[in-house]
């Protein structure tokens, strides 16, 4: 029950939650973008790890389908969250073009626009 507490306070750590650094990575950051997700990211020297935040519209669709975007997308970066380089702020943009997609498919797409934004630490060997 402890770690999972403390697993529970470290993802929170990596919570991007503020409008007013939301505004700061889309007005000063970078994006990169495929028919399912947009990436922006700017570098914050502050932040131990990284910081993630997921945006829905909700032209994706209700409540329900637009929490489960974000939760996937948040579980997906979780599992490769050793994988993405240090000292980032980063937002996801679910697309339509998300929906309707697999686990896999939704995680192929998130590692592939991780990838052409160079936000992804070099593979070694």
């Amino acid at each position: 029950m402890i770690t999972a507490g403390r697993e529970r306070l470290v993802h929170r750590k990596l919570r991007l939650r503020n409008r007013t650094d939301f505004s700061r990575v889309y007005r000063h950051g970078k994006s990169f973008a495929n028919h399912q997700f947009v990436v922006y990211w700017s570098r914050k020297r502050e932040v131990e790890q990284f910081r993630v935040g997921v945006s829905c519209s909700k032209k994706i669709g209700n409540a329900v389908v637009r929490n489960r975007m974000r939760r996937l997308v948040k579980e997906i970066v979780r599992q490769h969250q050793h994988d993405i380089i240090p000292h980032m702020d980063l937002i996801f943009i679910v697309r339509k073009g998300a929906l309707g997609k697999s686990y896999q498919e939704l995680e192929k797409s998130v590692l592939h626009v991780l990838r052409k934004s160079a936000l992804l630490k070099a593979k070694r060997g």
